[in-house]
């Protein structure tokens, strides 16, 4: 049931992503284009991440034996790449964040809106990585909740600062 919902979601934010950065926002430079690259891909790779969460979800909340079973299987295997992911991430959106700092900060200023979301959504990942590496040095039920807080809260701003028009 919540899967169907959470599938939707993710689908419906990168096709709404897909559309608002392709075709509402376009942009004639190429280096402004390669920015709007890794940000799509960030989108993405940070989805998938975000994801494992409810997965989680699934397997405590599901009363199907066999959901169960197949979904702990995956997210074992799936936990292991959540590092390289999380990593691949974070360079894609760095780079993206260098680049339309450089490219619309001294047009729009750096104090717009568009830019200081973005500032927040970057403080926001770092707490995020920072929890992430204090979990996987040891975890407790404390680092996880950090961990997971961090990340939802990020999500949260990440979404905000996409909408938020230049």
């Amino acid at each position: 049931m919540y899967y169907r919902l959470w599938t939707f979601i993710n689908v419906f934010l990168i096709v709404v992503s897909i559309v608002y950065i392709w075709v509402f926002r376009p942009h004639d430079g190429s280096l402004a284009v390669i920015g709007q690259v890794l940000a799509q891909a960030a989108i993405i790779l940070f989805l998938v991440n975000i994801n494992m969460y409810f997965i989680f979800l699934v397997i405590r909340k599901t009363t199907i034996r066999m959901v169960k079973i197949r979904l702990a299987k995956f997210s074992r295997h799936f936990m292991k790449w959540h590092i390289p992911i999380a990593i691949c991430g974070t360079a894609a959106i760095t780079g993206h964040a260098v680049i339309n700092l450089t490219q619309f900060g001294p047009l729009i200023g750096f104090s717009h809106l568009k830019l200081l979301t973005g500032y927040l959504a970057l403080a926001m990942l770092s707490l995020t990585l920072f929890a992430g590496l204090l979990r996987h040095k040891k975890a407790s039920g404390f680092r996880r909740k950090f961990h997971l807080t961090a990340a939802m809260t990020f999500l949260g701003i990440f979404i905000i600062h996409m909408v938020v028009l230049i």
